[in-house]
């Protein structure tokens, strides 16, 4: 059969197309092409992450490599795609501070120091009050994590304190600090507050004013840290020869309002101690209540200690004597451990800790 006789038209189009098509050039221009996230990292050297953290304006991102992926994107005109900026990255620039806790002030001071590390990051801080007591807390806290799509999570005890909800993060691969009283985690997520230390403290001072007959109104049972200050407390007046009789030991709620029902008990009646030790500065104005209530004087007739020397104690007449927790710093530190991008630098963080001291103002002297 002859060969078909081309049409003007038909030959035009067979001249227009070539052969064979020229294999794309892996060079900057990108004349004709759409660019993707992966070429961006390929042309910058960098992982497709990296592309994604520079899109994303993370912090986590070093200037050096930032300015060289920038440079690309600017010579390509890359602009990056809504939809796939967004699944490209699965996480916000927020830290979570997950508490339940019943004192304000120690809640506000460790959002304040949070808010010191991470001004100028580009990260927020989000916070999120539980009931640790709830049977569905922890899923609440799963929730928060995922629909925020947070960087990480600060650990405030009491929660801090829970191991279901530790796991629970590690589960969903969510980073979190753990603050509390005893390591309880790995070092890297931990940092200790050494309570213990503190509270010993506290027994050594009034021991070496010379009181004997001396009472402790604790935190409640369900938190490690009230355990802490009150082993502190007790073994360190074992060390010095003394009991705490069981009568003058009280449970109490680390509110004020538990403060007051403790001191009631344990001033009334004429068997009344000469000292005593509560477990926050809470409950230590609670004593101050009771004890104006009932004519006996401060520090005369009664030494007082609180824990935390929190705003409160310095604010009370006389000033209260307190343990100082610096909860400032361990919300800085907190923080500044979940921003962390190389295992290097969350080594040099591994044995977070601070050191609580006793603050003495006016509200002890020698027994009367």
């Amino acid at each position: 059969m002859p060969p078909r006789k081309k049409t003007p038209a038909t030959a035009t189009a067979a001249a227009a197309e070539p052969a064979s098509k020229p294999a794309s050039k892996p060079d900057h221009a990108g004349a004709g092409k759409t660019q993707t996230i992966n070429d961006i990292a390929r042309m910058a050297q960098v992982s497709k992450k990296t592309v994604s953290r520079v899109i994303n304006q993370s912090p986590l991102v070093h200037k050096e490599t930032r300015d060289r992926v920038e440079a690309v994107m600017r010579e390509v005109n890359y602009t990056p795609d809504p939809f796939a900026r967004g699944l490209a990255f699965r996480r916000s620039f927020l830290i979570g501070m997950v508490y339940d806790n019943p004192t304000a002030q120690y809640i506000v001071n460790m959002q304040y120091g949070a808010l010191d590390a991470i001004r100028d990051s580009g990260f927020e801080l989000v916070v999120h009050p539980c009931d640790s007591r709830n049977p569905g807390y922890i899923d609440g806290v799963r929730r928060f994590v995922q629909q925020q799509k947070l960087h990480g999570v600060m650990l405030v005890p009491r929660v801090s304190e829970d191991q279901a909800l530790a796991d629970m993060l590690a589960e969903i691969d969510c980073r979190y600090a753990r603050i509390a009283s005893v390591s309880l985690d790995h070092a890297s997520r931990m940092l200790i507050t050494h309570d213990r230390n503190g509270a010993a403290e506290a027994a050594d001072y009034l021991h070496a004013l010379g009181h004997r007959e001396i009472a402790l109104i604790t935190g409640p049972s369900s938190y490690r840290s009230a355990h802490e200050r009150t082993a502190g407390f007790v073994e360190a007046l074992q060390r010095h020869g003394l009991e705490l009789p069981r009568h003058r030991v009280i449970e109490a709620g680390y509110t004020f309002e538990s403060g007051v029902a403790a001191a009631e008990k344990l001033l009334a009646g004429h068997d009344r101690p000469s000292a005593i030790f509560a477990g926050n500065d809470e409950m230590a104005a609670g004593v101050y209540k009771v004890a104006l209530r009932a004519g006996i004087s401060i520090p005369q007739q009664l030494s007082v200690i609180g824990f935390d020397d929190s705003p409160l104690a310095s604010r009370l007449w006389p000033a209260l004597s307190s343990v100082r927790l610096p909860i400032r710093d361990m919300g800085r530190i907190a923080a500044s451990m979940l921003l962390q991008s190389e295992p290097s630098a969350a080594a040099a963080l591994a044995t977070a800790s601070v050191r609580p001291h006793l603050i003495i103002r006016d509200s002890c002297q020698p027994p009367g």
